[in-house]
Order: structure tokens, then C-alpha cells, then sequence
């Protein structure tokens, strides 16, 4: 009995030997990211992922999608008081993502 690694690679090869795999859209390119994926911390990707595909974001996501949104007016804010005041909303919602993680961790979520 082999391990989940060898079934998969199994599953593979014979994906590939049958032209299955050739067949895909995706095939030989590159994995595309899911929106947020840069922004969304490491330990939480995979997990956040998964929640996704399966019709369920936790808020934590909207947040990361809020801090992208704005980084994104920032580097285009036409003038340093608009790009300020961005600056700011930026700085307290990097605060409210530190705090609600750190409760994650805390509660032993994660």
C-alpha cells in the first residue's frame, strides 16, 4: 500500500500518459493567484483558500481585500492629502487585521 503521495502521483501519470492533462486549459502555464493572495498572510492561504472554493470567505478575507484596495488608491492618490488620508485608513485597518489575528492565534484558531 503505497502513501497519499504515490496514489497521487499515480493518478497523475496516468493523467498524463492518457493526454488528460495535455487537454487542460492551464496546461504548461502558470498557476494563476486567487485575488489577495499576496496580501493574505502565509500561515492563512492555503486554509482561506479552501474556504473560498467552497462559497465561504471568513471576514478575515474581506479585510485583506480592504488593505489591497488601498494600497492600490494609494500608489495612484493624486494628491498628498488624498494620498494622507489614505495613508491613515491603510495604518488603522493593519491594525485591526493585527489585532484580529493575534485573537486567532490566541483562541488557539489557528
Amino acid at each position: 500500500m503505497g502513501t497519499l503521495d504515490d496514489d497521487i502521483r499515480r493518478h497523475l501519470e496516468a493523467a498524463a500518459a492518457s493526454g488528460e492533462l495535455q487537454s487542460a486549459p492551464s496546461y504548461g502555464k502558470p498557476l494563476v493567484r486567487p485575488e489577495g493572495w499576496e496580501e493574505t498572510p502565509d500561515e492563512f492561504r492555503q486554509a482561506f483558500k479552501i474556504l473560498k472554493d467552497a462559497g465561504f470567505a471568513p471576514p478575515e478575507v474581506a479585510l485583506f481585500h480592504e488593505r489591497a484596495r488601498l494600497r492600490h488608491l494609494i500608489e495612484g492618490a493624486p494628491t498628498a492629502a488624498e494620498k494622507s488620508s489614505l495613508m491613515r485608513q491603510l495604518s488603522e485597518l493593519e491594525q485591526k487585521i493585527a489585532l484580529r489575528l493575534e485573537a486567532l492565534r490566541a483562541s488557539g484558531s489557528l
